[in-house]
């Protein structure tokens, strides 16, 4: 296999993974948005969709992410009448978003994207290896 194409798909592992961190950093960031008037929907998570894709340049197939879309979950409630986004019941929906679940997903992230750079470090000490044997 040649290097560059080593290089290329890694980039495009980070690429997606770097993508995905931040949407898990934006879901945690609001997991307490709930609506701004009475009954109204709070922030609704957010989800990544990977996909492959044909690099007919290159002949390789590379990861993408194919959409960024909402989880279709019920929203959890509380009662608290004193809020102005509470129902006529006085309950509040609360955000899909569980804080447990985002950080398992950002380890599995971040794990990804930690091999990929791995990969790509290695590539490059194979690299700059082959060029000093032909100095």
């Amino acid at each position: 296999m040649d290097l560059s194409k080593a290089l290329s798909i890694s980039a495009s592992g980070m690429t997606a993974q770097g993508t995905r961190l931040r949407v898990i950093a934006e879901n945690l960031a609001n997991q307490d948005t709930t609506g701004g008037t009475a009954g109204a929907d709070p922030y609704r998570r957010k989800t990544v969709t990977f996909a492959d894709r044909m690099d007919r340049q290159q002949g390789l197939r590379l990861v993408q992410v194919e959409q960024v879309g909402e989880d279709p979950s019920a929203f959890p409630l509380r009662y608290d009448p004193s809020n102005p986004a509470a129902n006529p019941q006085g309950y509040v929906k609360l955000p899909n978003v569980n804080s447990f679940i985002e950080m398992m997903d950002m380890r599995e992230a971040e794990r990804s994207y930690d091999a990929n750079l791995s990969v790509m470090q290695a590539t490059r000490s194979m690299l700059t290896r082959t060029i000093g044997l032909l100095k």
